[in-house]
């Protein structure tokens, strides 16, 4: 084992448990800075990470370190930051003050806003900006299901990090144009907040037409603020952005004909936004959504359909009682 790099998981919950899990699965050390809930879960039940495709690995307590002091940094090679948005800064701090200044630091989070605030707080550090493409449930307490099809995608380095992670259960890919492939991912993560709103599995929300439609004019009006910024999103899958919110649009059957063979989805997969709702937690909206409505803003566009569904998740976190089970009729008002 001491031949693979030591990889700390920054914000272990549950993208970073099924990373962290599955990276420890192919021989790397892996520690995780966790909340107290996860550590209790892990230290009761072991660790599980599971995916569709029929992967399977279990540990104990005490094959993989959890802890909520940031000391755990120290020995680190490469430390995957998969905090929430907000949680940035502070997790950078930390990073800051109990890591070895040679550690390279990769940015697993949803958005495009992360990575200049590492580099900011991390000065003269390696920091990589990722895209992970798949969701992740936790089915159980210390069970993190991988319920999504896609390649983890990073930036190229000099230390060729990607393939130092990359393995056959977990492909990491080194690409050149992260900060476009961001925006790409950033305009898909706008149906994490219609898939919260609708309660529905992704897969039984996304074989509907007015699921998609509602999603194909979300996209449509993120595009036009992009647009506007002067920013290209690149796709992680072979259909262009700008032809995403047409083939959404097509009857039932001709949709799961192009879709299909791009990304596999678990009847049980849903938004990550879904669990924060169930859960009572804060969601991400202000860096989806809230971003295309401030860059509608900066260029003068209308965001009526971003704004008004920034609206219904504040209403659902205040509620607290998870998913509103909203229509597509409804939420379009």
């Amino acid at each position: 084992m001491s031949s693979r790099k030591s990889v700390c998981v920054a914000g272990a919950g549950s993208i970073g448990c099924f990373v962290g899990g599955m990276l420890r699965a192919g021989g790397h050390p892996v520690s995780m800075l966790a909340r107290q809930r996860i550590i209790e879960d892990v230290q009761a039940n072991g660790l599980k990470v599971t995916s569709f495709e029929g992967v399977e690995h279990r540990f104990t307590s005490a094959e993989i370190k959890f802890s909520e002091d940031p000391s755990i940094f120290a020995d680190a090679d490469i430390i995957l930051v998969t905090v929430k948005s907000g949680d940035t800064a502070e997790v950078a701090d930390l990073i800051a003050k109990h890591s070895s200044p040679n550690a390279i630091i990769v940015s697993l989070q949803n958005g495009v806003g992360n990575v200049p605030v590492l580099r900011d707080k991390l000065a003269g550090r390696s920091v990589l900006a990722g895209m992970v493409p798949f969701n992740v449930l936790t089915l159980d307490p210390g069970h993190f299901h991988r319920a999504t099809s896609g390649d983890i995608l990073i930036d190229k380095n000099a230390a060729d990090t990607a393939t130092q992670l990359n393995q056959p259960e977990l492909k990491f890919r080194a690409v050149d144009n992260m900060a476009g492939i961001q925006w790409g991912k950033l305009l898909i993560n706008l149906n994490n907040a219609l898939n919260a709103l609708s309660g529905l599995p992704l897969r039984d929300q996304l074989s509907q037409r007015p699921w998609r439609a509602l999603f194909a004019d979300q996209m449509s009006e993120a595009l036009a603020a992009i647009k506007a910024e002067g920013v290209a999103p690149v796709s992680s899958t072979p259909l262009p952005p700008g032809l995403t919110p047409y083939i959404l649009k097509l009857p039932d059957f001709a949709f799961q004909i192009i879709a299909r063979p791009m990304v596999q989805i678990d009847p049980k997969a849903r938004s990550s936004m879904w669990e924060d709702l169930q859960r009572g937690r804060r969601t991400e909206i202000d860096h989806l959504q809230g971003l295309i409505v401030a860059l509608g803003q900066r260029h003068g566009l209308k965001t009526p359909l971003s704004e008004k569904i920034i609206a219904l998740i504040r209403n659902a976190e205040q509620a607290g009682k998870g998913s509103p089970g909203l229509t597509p009729y409804q939420i379009r008002g």
